[in-house]
């Protein structure tokens, strides 16, 4: 079998259990299997470019009628990137299984969105999230939220995130292939936006369907070939060894209090609904809603998102944690990691390094298959960020701000040309970038306060645009502040900025929404007519509207606040109950993972008979 001489790799010498620089090859089937991979994937965006490119509803959203199960497993497609197991792997080799709860909290906004929030967005009927804000309010403010979040959302925060997973490329391409980061974000970028600037949205959500498979596959073997390496000995030898020790525990360390606080405490008290994190927005928004606005109505918005939470918490974890949990084995510290690839720059040597490190002692066919899956991470998460992004660039501010008569033509022109520069820009920030866990700390930094008000303006008639404003700016400015601006006491525990910051923030936003005028009749009217929220946080709206002899009260629409909180709390339960049935049933607690199995079935009945309560009925 002939093979291609790609770089260096480290194997284990296993009498001696040193780690050695050999020369690796990629054998006949792994070029292969990456060919028709990337072949398949521009095959994709080549077909469907025939009509995405018919106008901005088509590129953008895909005519607004994809059914939930597409639309689910391209949200889970999305967020499957490859600096998400990188990331986790930096988290359990510094802070264990339990140290994923950073994320794992995030599960009660999505539950959130799937009952509460997705059929709101799809009953909005807008392009993007971003022109929400000239739903709800109005005026000069409205116009300034519109075109500065477009931009910072769409070129500033986007460029950051794309960064994040260009980094992961990076790294990947060092181990692996011995590429340099140059040469890595160089092949990488210009296919990921060949494909993306064709296809738009339809050929994003289309290709995701095929990478979710390529990229669990993918990850599965990935664990299997780590786990069962000679020196970690298969689940048993795993769990048993000594570097793992204190690492495996799924919840947090209770009796220790720094843990308590900042993985159980503030994040259930504060993150969960606080912070604004791409993927995991409180009232859903960004990549998600995109997907959402798209769905066929609302209840195919609702099945969605639920599918999207199901897959992303009870299924995909543990495939990245066991390979994380072997590395500690393999690569027990930053020192044998350096060892063993010693021609990595030293800016980019840090603990998320393992991932990829494990990957080099895949056989062939397998290490295809892997490769591929990852280059399948890269392409659906950046492809999303890229037409996401030129969506809001084109839709929020060239076309609303800079030229709204110019023919559709000229609009799909504009959102191709976006795409190339979001690639461009991110390519060379990555370059910059150490690790995938100070790119995920920073961006939840800077959108600490700004959550609760996107969960409450659907509800409370009273926020404004200068609600919006204010924590925005303020959410930004203090976490600069506080991260590079030294304003942040030494002697104050790390982990007590984030809610400070959230206080000060929401502080803030409150004390300028009953400062300020509130949003005027017309549009409050207006936005509960298309929208009807109910409850008591519009009750005057509607008293006035009445009064007026105007009726926006929908009497077919029913309020389901209630119940949609009731099967949010439900289906955490049930997704809780369903990841760590798996944890435990990987460490051999078989009687602790059934417990849990009859919990998510019973969990599971209960949430069946409060769907249809939320207005959903594709189940």
């Amino acid at each position: 079998m002939t093979s291609l001489m790609v770089g260096q790799f480290p194997y284990i010498d296993h009498q001696s259990s040193v780690i050695n620089p050999v020369l690796m090859t990629l054998a006949t089937i792994d070029i292969i299997i990456i060919v028709f991979f990337f072949l398949l994937t521009l095959g994709i965006g080549i077909y469907v470019s025939r009509t995405s490119g018919k106008n901005t509803a088509e590129y953008f959203l895909s005519g607004r009628n994809m059914p939930w199960w597409l639309l689910g497993m391209s949200m889970v497609a999305t967020t499957f990137s490859t600096d998400t197991p990188n990331l986790v792997t930096d988290i359990v080799r510094q802070n264990g299984v339990s140290g994923n709860w950073v994320w794992w909290i995030f599960l009660l906004t999505g539950m959130l969105t799937v009952f509460v929030y997705a059929k709101l967005w799809r009953k909005s009927n807008v392009t993007t999230d971003i022109e929400f804000y000239e739903l709800r309010y109005s005026g000069k403010p409205a116009q300034f939220l519109r075109g500065f979040r477009s931009i910072f959302l769409g070129l500033i925060f986007n460029v950051l995130a794309m960064s994040g997973v260009a980094l992961a490329a990076i790294k990947i391409g060092e181990v692996m292939l011995g590429l340099s980061p140059i040469q890595t974000i160089g092949i990488a970028a210009v296919i990921t936006v060949v494909f993306s600037s064709l296809g738009g949205f339809k050929g994003v959500v289309y290709t995701d369907f095929i990478l979710f498979f390529v990229a669990m596959i993918g990850a599965i073997g990935a664990a299997v070939v780590a786990v069962n390496l000679p020196e970690v000995g298969g689940l048993s030898g795993l769990f048993q060894h000594e570097e793992l020790a204190g690492k495996l525990s799924i919840l947090p360390e209770l009796g220790n209090r720094d843990i308590l606080i900042s993985l159980v405490i503030i994040p259930l008290a504060v993150q969960w609904y606080s912070a604004w994190y791409p993927g995991s927005e409180p009232g859903g928004g960004g990549y998600i809603a995109q997907r959402m606005l798209a769905a066929k109505d609302e209840s195919h918005a609702i099945g969605a998102t639920f599918f999207f939470n199901i897959l992303h918490y009870a299924l995909r974890p543990w495939p990245w944690i066991l390979v994380a949990l072997a590395s500690l084995v393999v690569f027990p510290d930053l020192e044998s990691l350096q060892q063993a690839f010693p021609n990595i720059s030293e800016d980019k040597l840090g603990h998320d390094l393992a991932y990829p490190a494990m990957l080099t002692f895949l056989p062939a066919g397998l290490l295809g298959l892997v490769l591929a899956a990852l280059i399948s991470a890269f392409m659906s998460t950046i492809s999303t960020h890229l037409n996401w992004g030129a969506s809001y660039l084109v839709n929020d501010f060239y076309q609303r701000f800079i030229r709204p008569d110019a023919t559709e033509k000229e609009f799909v022109m504009a959102g191709r040309v976006s795409t190339i520069l979001l690639m461009f820009l991110a390519a060379v920030m990555a370059l910059y970038m150490q690790n995938a866990l100070q790119v995920f700390d920073f961006i939840l930094m800077f959108g600490a306060g700004t959550g609760l008000i996107f969960i409450l303006r659907w509800f409370w008639w009273r926020i404004n645009a200068w609600s919006e404003i204010t924590a925005m700016f303020s959410s930004g400015i203090i976490s600069f502040l506080f991260v590079f601006g030294g304003l942040y006491p030494e002697n104050w525990q790390a982990y007590w900025r984030f809610p400070i910051i959230v206080l000060i923030t929401t502080v803030l936003w409150l004390t300028a929404t009953f400062l300020t005028n509130p949003e005027s009749k017309e549009t409050l009217r207006n936005f509960y007519h298309r929208i009807q929220p109910g409850g008591k946080g519009w009750e005057k709206v509607v008293r006035e509207a009445a009064s007026d002899g105007i009726e926006i009260v929908d009497p077919t629409s029913k309020w389901t606040l209630p119940q949609g909180i009731m099967a949010m709390l439900v289906g955490t339960i049930l997704v809780y109950s369903i990841m760590f049935a798996t944890g435990k049933l990987l460490y051999g607690e078989v009687g602790t993972a059934g417990i849990l199995a009859v919990v998510a079935i019973i969990t599971g009945v209960v949430l069946k008979r409060l769907w249809r309560k939320v207005g959903a009925d594709i189940i």
